[in-house]
């Protein structure tokens, strides 16, 4: 069998880190360890009294030496924000990329997959969800891995837009293709990882051992294992929140047993009664003790997930949107829906103000346009109140579903299945469509 490879995770992007080694370390075969202090000097990364271009702190034991990082910014861009120390396992690779230091772990993939687990939820959620979870999160990592290394070979140095505009359209999405000195970010952009920070438990050491070296596979290939919070229902297609790609296995679904029992949520008519009434589904779900199962303290501080009101008065909108967007627009006129996927969420959006017209996309972009943060999920309807003086609504209420882009697995979905007595292989193959499950290590 193959080995288990490795990952290299970028963990934050500062000036100045201040970090922590608890245990032997050695940085070019002498020992360190203790409290530290890096600083980016002159573009190079200054330690101990001298710079380097770049700087490993390798770990003398791997099961039990560690490093805490302080500071960490977690839920970039998203309404839990915060920063926390954070501890990792593994080796502390300091390099400067734009005049700041990032900081990057480079560890075993199991061992990542342990606080991915614990990071992602809760780690006392159900056995069979844990190992869901790890093989989805497993998937996800060594298919992109798997996509640098063939991006690298075919043409080195060279990086995928994510951009199409004019003076009338603007759609972006994002991925994790730009990152460049490392595999995947730390936090939700790519999958959250927190070191061993948040606390695992024998439960997660099993569900990491049952499915060690299992991954999703369709076609002889890697499976883009992509997961949301909640669906609202039914899935969303993963060319409608990133690049147009159809994936089999990433295809409209309802999150219920009754998968092919859904409506074409692309038309609008569709889209409005289905956004407005709370049709059954997995993720339609208010039990206490599973949500505290899949989601973490501060996912928690979200409760109305599955169907979401969010309200703007028209001040209010219009400076949010030109402080998200960057563009003025004046006073918003409508917010008009262009294009819905397959679950409901819209991937293009015309914004028409006094100034100016624009749509924008995809999913990602919208979220963002329409909240300090970033709006539960783009799945909405746009009800506007007008006091009939002119042709400005005094007020814009959205109306929405779910939580998150909607492709692929639905946690909170899944979370239900699994404390309803579904083992994690028919949890995996009711979100992955004809996918199968292959040991590769």
């Amino acid at each position: 069998m193959a080995q288990v490879p490795q990952v290299k995770v970028g963990i934050m992007n500062e000036p100045m880190v201040e970090f922590e080694l608890n245990g032997d370390y050695r940085v070019d075969g002498e020992k360190v360890t203790g409290n530290q202090l890096a600083r980016c000097v002159d573009g190079m990364v200054e330690w101990n009294g001298k710079k380097y271009n770049d700087i490993l702190f390798e770990p003398n034991n791997v099961d039990t030496d560690s490093f805490t990082l302080e500071n960490v910014t977690i839920g970039v861009s998203f309404h839990w924000k915060r920063k926390e120390n954070q501890t990792f396992r593994g080796s502390l690779h300091l390099i400067v990329e734009n005049d700041r230091i990032t900081t990057i772990n480079i560890l075993s993939v199991e061992e990542y997959l342990l606080s991915v687990i614990s990071s992602e939820m809760s780690a006392t959620a159900s056995l069979e969800l844990l190992k869901a979870h790890a093989v989805i999160s497993r998937s996800w990592l060594l298919a992109q891995i798997h996509k640098d290394n063939v991006a690298a070979t075919a043409a080195p140095g060279l990086h995928q837009e994510f951009e199409t505009s004019n003076e009338d359209e603007e759609i972006k999405w994002w991925d994790r293709d730009d990152h460049v000195n490392f595999d995947v970010c730390a936090d939700d952009h790519c999958q959250r990882y927190q070191g061993i920070t948040r606390a695992s438990t024998e439960a997660v050491r099993h569900a990491i051992e049952a499915t060690w070296g299992q991954v999703l596979m369709y076609g002889g290939e890697l499976c883009d294992a992509r997961f949301s919070k909640s669906c609202g229902g039914v899935y969303e297609q993963f060319e409608n929140c990133w690049q147009d790609q159809h994936h089999p296995y990433l295809v409209a679904r309802r999150d219920d047993d009754d998968e092919m029992n859904f409506p074409d949520l692309t038309r609008e008519d569709n889209a409005a009664d289905w956004i407005l009434s709370s049709p059954h589904a997995h993720c339609n779900t208010t039990d206490k003790e599973i949500l505290s199962q899949v989601l973490n303290d501060y996912d928690q501080e979200t409760t109305d997930f599955y169907r979401w009101r969010v309200e703007y008065t028209q001040d209010e909108l219009s400076k949010l949107i030109k402080e998200r967007t960057g563009d003025d627009y004046g006073r918003i006129i409508d917010l008009e829906p262009v294009a819905r996927g397959t679950s409901g969420r819209l991937y293009k959006l015309r914004i028409v103000g006094e100034k100016m017209t624009k749509t924008i996309g995809k999913e990602l972009s919208i979220r963002y346009a329409l909240s300090p943060s970033c709006l539960y999920s783009s799945a909405f309807i746009v009800e506007k109140i007008d006091d009939g003086e002119d042709e400005f609504p005094e007020k814009f209420i959205l109306r929405g579903a779910g939580w998150g882009h909607g492709v692929g697995l639905c946690q909170i979905g899944a979370a239900v299945m699994g404390a309803n007595g579904y083992d994690y292989q028919q949890i995996l193959l009711h979100y992955f469509i004809d996918a199968q499950i292959k040991t590769i290590y």
